[in-house]
């Protein structure tokens, strides 16, 4: 079975074209339960260069379908059996200004868009460059 992947490797994902945020914005918590915005803020914050996209990614769907932990490897392998949307396609690069750094081994961090480091994250040749999807079309 082949194995899709949604990470990226010494490569800063800035805000989309369309972003309104001008800086990294904590998403709202709603009342009755959390986003899907909510949980990739928690986790990548909480944790930076800890997980890779491929983790939050499938961390997040287990959560949301219940799984226990031991269906959790046959699972991942059959959510990865397809291809699935990459952080590109997250609320936080979309709409509330975050900027997602993964390194060389393909761990991640929120980088606020309006800070010195993403400034400076720009202007190194070394790291790639991909723009969040747009929101609109």
């Amino acid at each position: 079975m082949k194995t899709h992947s949604t990470n990226y490797y010494k490569t800063l994902i800035t805000p989309a074209r369309d972003c309104s945020a001008q800086q990294g914005i904590v998403p709202p918590e709603k009342v009755d339960k959390k986003t899907i915005a909510n949980y990739q803020f928690e986790w990548i914050s909480q944790h930076p260069l800890q997980y890779t996209s491929d983790d939050i990614i499938f961390e997040i769907y287990a959560l949301k379908q219940d799984l226990l932990p031991t269906e959790k490897e046959a699972a991942r392998q059959q959510f990865f059996s397809k291809g699935q949307p990459c952080l590109r396609t997250s609320p936080l690069t979309k709409t509330y200004g975050w900027g997602i750094y993964a390194d060389e081994d393909g761990k991640i961090k929120l980088i606020d868009s309006a800070s010195t480091e993403f400034q400076e994250m720009l202007s190194d040749e070394q790291i790639k460059k991909v723009s969040a999807m747009k929101s609109k079309k």
